[in-house]
């Protein structure tokens, strides 16, 4: 049986917009600083990056949840689920990495493109996992979002802005979409779990394993970029804002998500990339085109379009027994942490997860997520929340 909730009012809808745009500017906030990392002082790091946010999340979600008594502690979570944000955990971070290897391959134009592939798949997700049913409304507005895209790609193209590698173009667009499929799989894992379990355990078990993995991977594939940083006041600064905007995207987007989708809030996530090339004219001297604010007026119709009609969808589970959460609310991370910055230096050009991050960044279902194991998925979850 599917559930029909009633139709937003003008209130909820603008509440819904202000916060889907807050974090788009919070993604836009993590594409500057690495863009004056990268550009300035020649600091591409960004499993570093990656890591300061995770140790964020961990020192203060992963902390709540150790102050957790009875059933919901942390330790029966590790017992219970732990395997399995282990692998949540790891879809997160490859999904940042992928998308930023992508840029040594492939143009900006193509990532920009190829990135919305995370929305078809988050409505495929969403509707064989969550149970959501989209209604022609939701189709066609998707399409107008992604119309949007397109006009802000042509006007990069007509500006003759799109720099980047492309030495092999189709290993770097096979990134990009191994990238957007990996955020689409944290972004439903993420609804899933914030709406049936809690936020703290979502981010706690995240930030606790992403720390783990990001640390390690750091370590192997960046020592000697790390090495060679030339610290100074302004570049502890910006490592610093580029944290704390990825930490203030992972925090806020459960809450976003709880109250609309993770596809809706993906959808809102689009005009991170034109929210970046109105800092890049102040900031670093792009042409400006009428283009952009057509594209981001397109974008803004289809989201508002997307919102405006409620998807039905089965009731969610009953949340197994645990003490009530320390936070009010909750909702690709995940996060989506990745934007795509124009004119970037392409190691760099990476935001936030889209969840957190970005980039990003998502939920356990009762087929929580799945992975594709001899041509076939394996479905990881229906103990989850046994």
């Amino acid at each position: 049986m599917f559930v029909a909730p009633p139709s937003p009012s003008f209130r909820q809808l603008a509440k819904t917009l202000v916060m889907g745009q807050g974090l788009a500017v919070l993604i836009c906030g993590t594409a500057i600083s690495s863009q004056y990392l990268a550009a300035d002082f020649q600091v591409d790091t960004p499993m570093l990056q990656s890591f300061l946010n995770y140790l964020l999340l961990c020192s203060t979600y992963t902390s709540m949840l150790l102050c957790r008594t009875g059933d919901g502690n942390i330790l029966q979570i590790l017992k219970r689920r732990g395997w399995k944000y282990l692998l949540l955990g790891l879809v997160d971070v490859e999904a940042n990495y992928t998308v930023v290897k992508a840029y040594q391959y492939t143009t900006i134009t193509s990532v920009q493109m190829l990135d919305s592939f995370v929305i078809p798949v988050l409505m495929l997700l969403s509707w064989w996992i969550l149970k959501t049913r989209y209604r022609p409304v939701h189709y066609l507005a998707v399409c107008v979002c992604l119309l949007g895209v397109g006009t802000m790609v042509g006007a990069d193209l007509l500006a003759g802005r799109d720099p980047g590698s492309s030495s092999n173009i189709l290993l770097g667009d096979g990134l990009v979409l191994l990238s957007a499929t990996l955020y689409a799989v944290s972004n439903v894992s993420q609804e899933y779990t914030v709406k049936n379990l809690s936020r703290e355990e979502f981010l706690g078990m995240v930030g606790l394993f992403g720390a783990i993995i990001s640390s390690v991977q750091m370590v192997v594939l960046e020592r000697q970029e790390i090495s060679a940083i030339v610290w100074s006041w302004e570049v502890g600064l910006l490592f610093s804002a580029y944290a704390l905007c990825m930490y203030g995207l992972y925090s806020c987007m459960p809450v976003v998500i709880q109250r609309t989708s993770a596809t809706s809030v993906n959808l809102s996530l689009l005009t991170a990339d034109i929210f970046s090339l109105f800092c890049g004219i102040f900031l670093f001297q792009y042409n400006f085109s009428g283009l952009y604010l057509l594209s981001l007026v397109v974008i803004l119709i289809g989201f508002i379009a997307f919102n405006a009609v409620p998807t039905p969808a089965a009731p969610p589970s009953s949340p197994p027994s645990s003490p009530p959460s320390s936070l009010s609310g909750g909702a690709r991370g995940g996060q989506r942490s990745q934007v795509n910055f124009s004119g970037l230096n392409p190691e760099a050009s990476w935001g936030a997860g889209r969840g957190g991050g970005g980039a990003g960044a998502t939920a356990e279902t009762e087929s929580l997520f799945y992975l594709v194991k001899n041509g076939c998925f394996v479905c990881l979850s229906e103990s989850m929340i046994k």
